[in-house]
């Protein structure tokens, strides 16, 4: 009997040996696939390195700002992965004007993105703007152009800007619906768009000029409106992932934005300013950046 017994026991004890061996290497299986899973998702991408205006071609006022923005024309802009400024932005008054085609977010053909073809580290940037009624726009900073290749046909596609930008939003409050979306007034004027809401909400009612400005510095970012300080941050940071991770842009929703987002600015952790062509009449004015290095 004690034979029998010492028998069961050590065929038993194989059996569990050997399902925790198979258990094991299923969850091993499990992750692996997991992982492929997740690298799978994120595209190959292209960073284009496009060459950069120098700033010792534009003014310095005498504040210690770098005037971006003549009031007379586009030098030193250009279109979101193009060489041409889009025919849908003019200059009217002194100011940059998008005239709205009506059709939504870059609906038109000769509309698209602007940027100021400069990447910027630590800055302040500010800047004057108002919308028309019921209009919405964004100023994004710390922007890369991102190429990647269409899974249909192979050919190289631009990425949009947001997907490597975060944005301060721009918007007529009272009368865009993106207003009363996302979180906590998260998506209304100057808040980081789908993040951090703007407070105070002090913007202006639409057809009146609103001041606003970021400021980037070592990873802390600020965003100013008429005259006060609304949202603060801190890239490359947990709070940072966090707030990607709860957003349109978290690595489940939109894997390729989160990896670009959460190391915004790249390796050198630098990018472009640029203004957005949401379909909508807006103007921007007074552009002017200071360099905080």
């Amino acid at each position: 009997m004690r034979k029998l017994m010492y028998g069961l026991s050590c065929c038993m004890l194989a059996s569990v040996l050997m399902a925790c061996g198979s258990g094991a290497k299923k969850a091993d299986a499990a992750a692996d696939n997991e992982a492929e899973s997740t690298e799978s998702a994120t595209p190959a991408y292209t960073v284009l390195d496009n060459p950069q205006v120098d700033l010792s071609q534009f003014q310095t006022d005498k504040d210690g700002y770098i005037v971006i923005f003549n009031g007379k024309d586009f030098t030193g802009w250009r279109g979101y992965g193009k060489e041409h400024v889009p025919g849908k932005w003019t200059i009217e008054d002194g100011a940059i004007k998008f005239n709205g085609s009506g059709g939504g977010e870059a609906q038109d053909g000769d509309g698209g993105d602007i940027i100021f073809a400069h990447k910027f580290k630590n800055f302040e940037l500010e800047f004057e703007w108002k919308v028309a009624k019921g209009s919405n726009s964004g100023v994004f900073y710390l922007a890369q152009e991102v190429q990647t290749n269409d899974p249909a046909t192979g050919a190289p596609r631009m990425e949009p800007i947001y997907i490597s930008a975060p944005e301060a939003q721009i918007l007529d409050n009272e009368n865009h619906p993106d207003a009363k979306m996302g979180k906590d007034n998260n998506r209304q004027s100057l808040s980081l768009y789908d993040m951090i809401p703007a407070v105070p909400q002090n913007a202006k009612p639409y057809g009146e000029w609103n001041t606003g400005g970021v400021m980037v510095y070592k990873g802390t970012v600020v965003h100013k409106q008429n005259g006060e300080n609304v949202v603060e941050y801190h890239l490359w940071t947990q709070q940072w992932t966090d707030l990607l991770q709860a957003s349109k842009f978290s690595q489940e929703k939109w894997p390729l934005a989160f990896e670009l987002l959460n190391n915004c600015g790249g390796e050198n952790r630098e990018g472009y300013i640029g203004y957005q062509d949401h379909g909508d009449d807006v103007w921007f004015r007074n552009i002017r950046v200071k360099i905080l290095d």
